[in-house]
């Protein structure tokens, strides 16, 4: 049988710099953002198990179509791609800001962390038109041969199957109106872009408590930004998961 010498009094790790050159502060980050990815992950798992079980869905087309003070302009995907737009720009300049700060350049880092905070709440002041949008819009819905008004929330989903009018109302004789569809698609939306937005909002408190710490020359005395840079991670976060709702609720 043979053996395998282990040289006695090997030390591999001192305990001093991390082998994964890595704090303990950005690992411990690493490791929220890994259990969050599972959160948003079931989210979405869900939604496309309940997505794919029915007949049908509703048209992205058809509800996300609006556009701020362009009346009744049918504009499909227009203000969620605008809202994306917004939300990668921040993720920009976010980059830029903690490259800023490796150089140890104080009024970079403060100039682009502004302009990631600006993105952040421009992006949720996005989100709240779209919810009050949907929440207050009134939509004609044919239910057992009426014409009702419904209003999209956790529990009406005025975008269901199209079909042929029979009714007198002259509004919408010789025309295809919407039944009612599935409530789920109610639920899911608000809960899953809400949970989004929760996270969106969070990281703006964050960015600018990071703000006024730069401003204050805090990382300055400390001899680094990395906290810039921890916040960083968890704004890419952000963006990242609204790739995969975006392409969930708004393209599928």
């Amino acid at each position: 049988m043979s053996t395998i010498a282990v040289q006695q009094g090997t030390k591999w790790w001192s305990g001093g710099r991390s082998p994964f050159n890595a704090n303990y502060g950005k690992v411990m980050m690493w490791y929220f953002l890994m259990s969050d990815a599972f959160t948003f992950g079931a989210f979405l798992i869900s939604y496309g198990t309940i997505r794919f079980s029915v007949n049908h869905w509703v048209d992205p087309n058809h509800v996300f179509n609006s556009f701020p003070f362009a009346g009744h302009t049918n504009l499909p995907l227009a203000f969620v791609s605008l809202m994306t737009f917004i939300l990668i720009a921040s993720s920009v300049t976010m980059v830029l800001a903690v490259h800023e700060g490796h150089k140890m350049n104080r009024a970079g880092v403060e100039k682009y962390m502004l302009m990631t905070i600006i993105g952040g709440i421009a992006f949720l002041s996005c989100q709240a038109w779209e919810w009050t949008h949907m929440l207050t819009g009134q939509h004609p819905v044919l239910v057992d041969g009426v014409v009702e008004y419904w209003n999209t929330t956790v529990a009406h989903n005025p975008f269901g199957p199209e079909v042929a009018y029979t009714g007198t109302d002259p509004l919408f004789i010789g025309k295809e109106i919407a039944t009612p569809g599935p409530i789920a698609f109610g639920s899911y939306f608000f809960e899953i872009t809400g949970f989004h937005g929760f996270h969106v909002f969070s990281g703006v408190i964050i960015n600018i408590v990071m703000y006024i710490k730069t401003k204050m020359k805090h990382f300055e005395l400390r001899g680094h930004y990395e906290m810039i840079e921890k916040a960083g991670l968890y704004w890419h976060f952000v963006d990242l998961v609204w790739v995969f709702v975006f392409l969930c609720f708004y393209l599928i």
